[in-house]
């Protein structure tokens, strides 16, 4: 073997140093401190966030493209590349880092008040406060304009009321970030209002999700919220739309596109060594026609998308990217990625079926990655909308 997947495309040629030190940075952390824990997390449905969380802290990921607040404010390819190595060891892991980063920081960071930040982000830089973001409900995940949560207006208080479903991290979070709909604004249409809980506050629960078969190296829960009552002074001031938590879910696509890559990338490397060792009719796997075509097609497609990915990574940090070509690397990646873990699996055979291997643990995950942060259907259509100038969500 003369190559790596990547290296067919000369990748490392086209970073920066400071981008190749924190990417390597965030490999040693990955394979000293989570590879060798992550088939028993995956195995046990657990992830010890609360230990994991001030190492994370130090090794600067949580939050480390925003600027501030103990913040590394790194660019945007580099939390991309950290993101592409995290989820390498598993999407779980890699989820856990982008909802504390690129939702519930993201919102505090980019809709809060100065209070709010100096108060919450970096304690939550550092992993001392764990976070999780509130959107998505039971009858609301693709249309989030029908959200039934509500926060009505009582003097210098708002009460809440609703549910939201699916939140990772929210059973274990001390700061939760939620999205409730408000009174009309005026102009016949409903506002929308983001709002700070802390762990603790009357009304608010989060009980845990259990059995799930993907991601299960992640802690996923509900919010639940019976009238919940918060001052003002917890509400987000900067948004009173569902601009608020729609910018906050594309900071979340974005790491996406990577992340998804980082699991096929794992994935693939994993298939190349194991079909060099593993012996058929009296030769290497790997000497196979039918591997061999398997194998370069997986990294055609892996390098194709390494590059669409640094691409979208070079447009975010020159201030240049639109929400519909974030659409387009989160479509690619998540498909591309699936389609290989689940190929690589048929390499292994009947060891691809267990936890001593990753391909079938990451396209287990990746079924969950292709679907939240908007389904693959939904991003088509925005990719649609942006091609015809038609609107075809309703």
């Amino acid at each position: 073997m003369t190559t790596t997947p990547l290296g067919f495309i000369d990748f490392d040629s086209l970073l920066d140093d400071e981008e190749r030190m924190l990417r390597d940075a965030v490999a040693d952390f990955g394979t000293r401190e989570l590879a060798p824990h992550i088939g028993d997390w995956f195995e046990n449905a657990t992830l010890p966030a609360k230990e994991l969380a001030p190492k994370l802290g130090d090794l600067g990921v949580l939050g480390m493209h925003l600027e501030g607040y103990g913040c590394a404010g790194t660019s945007a390819v580099a939390y991309g590349l950290a993101c592409m190595e995290i989820e390498a060891i598993d999407s779980g892991l890699r989820s856990f880092v982008s909802v504390q980063g690129s939702l519930a920081m993201f919102a505090i960071h980019h809709w809060g008040s100065e209070e709010q930040k100096e108060n919450y982000l970096p304690k939550m830089a550092a992993g001392e406060y764990i976070g999780c973001f509130g959107l998505t409900e039971p009858d609301a995940g693709s249309d989030p304009a029908n959200m039934r949560t509500r926060a009505v207006r009582d003097g210098d208080e708002w009460i809440l009321n609703g549910t939201k479903m699916w939140i990772t991290n929210s059973p274990i979070a001390d700061v939760a970030v939620v999205w409730a709909k408000t009174d009309d604004r005026g102009d016949g249409k409903p506002g929308y209002a983001g709002f700070i809980l802390d762990k603790g506050d009357a009304g608010f629960t989060a009980p845990e999700i259990h059995r799930k078969l993907s991601l299960r190296a992640s802690v996923t829960g509900e919010i639940v919220l019976d009238d919940c009552r918060l001052p003002d002074s917890r509400r987000l001031p900067g948004v009173s739309s569902l601009r608020g938590p729609l910018t906050c879910l594309n900071e979340a696509r974005y790491g996406i596109i990577w992340g998804a890559l980082g699991a096929a990338r794992n994935a693939l490397e994993t298939a190349i060594e194991y079909t060099s060792t593993r012996q058929v009719f009296d030769r290497p796997l790997s000497s196979f026609q039918l591997t061999q075509a398997k194998l370069a097609d997986m990294t055609v497609e892996l390098d194709k998308s390494v590059l669409l990915a640094l691409q979208i990574g070079r447009l975010k940090d020159a201030g240049k990217l639109s929400p519909h070509q974030v659409s387009v690397g989160k479509l690619n990646s998540t498909r591309v990625a699936l389609e290989i873990t689940r190929e690589c699996r048929t390499l292994l055979g009947a060891s691809g079926i267990t936890l001593e291997y990753s391909p079938l643990r990451h396209a287990n995950n990746l079924e969950s990655v292709l679907t939240y942060e908007g389904t693959a259907e939904m991003h088509q259509l925005i990719i649609g909308k942006e091609l015809t100038g038609e609107q075809a969500f309703r």
